[in-house]
């Protein structure tokens, strides 16, 4: 399913698994058309059968288990899971008509997903030096219940975030997430909270336009970055 909304952006919510080579080869085909300015741009909700990606910073020590596919993503960052249960956003949007900033499109990704929680009744907040989305697991522990992964080529990004709505977690246990061992990893199932991919869908999506007017022109960063995160 696909809808035009906000003007321009193609709204895409995917209710069946897509492979992640297939998604990975769409999206990577999508930037550069856009970049080429003959295709629109692009939010992209969906769910992969269980696959293990590796980012451009992965170290091979931080495989520990590779049950599932292992699929070299081409994002920034390192080892990160996906499957069924958790929800995915890829976001192919040009920051040449926005805000040329890295960082502040990242911040403004991690806070579309931390405000989407709170929706739900979770606190959930960034922490310094430690990549993606954290909350408090079922057990009071800090753990990750997000990933955020970008690529940037000539200023339109790929790939997005992650959110585990209801994943086996036991699947996460084949790698070393985001290559921080010392932290776990929590869902909204974990922590007692369901959430169909459609409710998480439609509550995201209410946010679009302030996710979007926070990347409007600004303090810019200055230069694009192939990877980040």
């Amino acid at each position: 399913m696909s809808m035009q909304t906000p003007p321009h952006i193609e709204i895409r919510q995917a209710q069946n698994l897509v492979p992640y080579r297939e998604a990975l080869g769409e999206m990577t085909a999508r930037n550069a058309a856009v970049a080429a300015g003959t295709a629109g741009e692009l939010v992209w909700l969906l769910e992969h059968p269980p696959v293990y990606t590796a980012g451009t910073s992965a170290a091979a020590s931080e495989l520990l288990d590779a049950r599932f596919d292992v699929v070299e993503a081409g994002r920034g960052g390192r080892y990160t899971y996906h499957g069924p249960g958790q929800r995915v956003g890829y976001l192919v949007l040009d920051l040449s008509r926005r805000a040329r900033d890295v960082r502040g499109f990242v911040h403004a990704v991690e806070g579309w997903v931390i405000d989407t929680l709170g929706d739900f009744g979770v606190e959930a907040w960034r922490a310094e030096g430690r990549v993606g989305i954290w909350t408090k697991g079922a057990d009071g522990a800090e753990a990750k219940i997000g990933a955020i992964g970008i690529r940037i080529r000539r200023w339109v990004t790929m790939h997005g975030f992650s959110v585990n709505l209801a994943p086996d977690l036991a699947h996460f246990g084949g790698i070393v997430p985001c290559g921080i061992g010392d932290y776990g990893v929590t869902s909204l199932a974990a922590l007692g909270i369901s959430v169909a991919p459609e409710e998480w869908d439609r509550a995201l999506l209410a946010r679009t336009e302030a996710f979007l007017a926070g990347l409007e022109p600004g303090i810019t960063d200055g230069r694009e970055a192939e990877d980040l995160r």
